[in-house]
């Protein structure tokens, strides 16, 4: 009887796994499977598209949507619509294999069409910064980029752990996250940003509301007194980013100078970068904690 080399054996199997359907279960609980490697991806949110990039497939993407605009490649990417509404005949005509979403209701009735042609989803939407290197790894398995998504991972997991390290015993700071000065919208607990804010020492004063995207009135924030506030429309255009709350010198945040901007694309985007808004965060509640002997007072109630 002919014996098979050992080499053979062992290319065989390797074979034999790498053509081994992939299965992935998704933010919204729900399994994704692929035959194979997906060589095909549209990204239908500009945070999605940053994933996809720091796993390793950003040479798979063909399509995507309005304001995916990082890294600099994704400038280059064709264009399917954007947020509120994409072309869902182009989509089908570029055969994806596979489509990584953001879910929110102007997508329900678009995605439903899409559903039935049958294109596999992946839905990403995390809620913590633990998330993230979660997500590179189960996206690195369905583009096959797994060793490049590990690392970034990796790292990614690396930066968080030792940034909750430095601020884990810090007093609190009240907080008011402002994301878009008008109308005037800010988060609650269950969106991401909390994560990051809570483990640097923050309270948000308005992190109980029921509305993930809540918009709050100027007389609402001046009632909590908040002791820090962050602006995260630094791109605005109409110029009411910090400035407005200048008008009311009482205000515990104005009156200790405790008005602080950060580049909203960090933290209001869930993909790798948030990391780097994480740690701008953390430093602007440091700064407000240094401006207490400066300025005494009212910290947390």
């Amino acid at each position: 009887m002919k014996l098979i080399p050992a080499t053979f054996c062992l290319l065989a199997l390797q074979a034999s796994q790498s053509q081994a359907a992939i299965t992935v279960t998704d933010d919204q609980g729900n399994a994704v499977t692929l035959a194979r490697p997906a060589q095909r991806v549209i990204t239908l949110a500009p945070h999605v598209t940053e994933l996809v990039f720091a796993a390793g497939g950003g040479d798979k993407i063909i399509g995507t949507v309005k304001y995916s605009d990082y890294p600099e490649a994704a400038k280059a990417i064709p264009r399917i619509g954007d947020l509120r509404q994409f072309d869902m005949e182009k989509i089908i005509a570029l055969k994806p294999d596979l489509l990584v979403v953001w879910m929110h209701g102007a997508f329900d009735q678009q995605l439903q069409v899409l559903r039935q042609s049958g294109i596999p989803f992946y839905f990403s939407e995390p809620h913590t910064l633990d998330q993230i290197p979660e997500t590179l790894s189960k996206l690195g398995q369905l583009l096959g980029t797994g060793k490049k998504a590990e690392a970034a991972a990796a790292d990614f997991r690396l930066q968080w752990q030792q940034l909750q390290a430095s601020y884990q015993n810090k007093s609190p700071v009240t907080t008011f996250y402002q994301v878009w000065g008008g109308p005037l919208y800010t988060l609650n607990d269950k969106h991401i940003v909390n994560d990051a804010l809570h483990h640097c020492g923050g309270v948000n004063i308005f992190g109980k509301l029921p509305v993930t995207a809540p918009v709050v009135s100027v007389e609402a924030v001046i009632k909590e007194n908040p002791e820090l506030i962050i602006s995260a429309d630094a791109k605005s255009r109409d110029g009411r980013g910090l400035t407005q709350w200048k008008a009311y010198p009482t205000l515990l945040a104005s009156r200790n100078q405790n008005l602080l901007t950060i580049d909203g694309d960090l933290m209001n985007r869930p993909g790798p970068r948030i990391i780097e808004g994480a740690k701008a965060i953390c430093e602007a509640l440091e700064t407000a904690r240094s401006h207490r002997a400066q300025a005494p007072g009212k910290t947390v109630r």
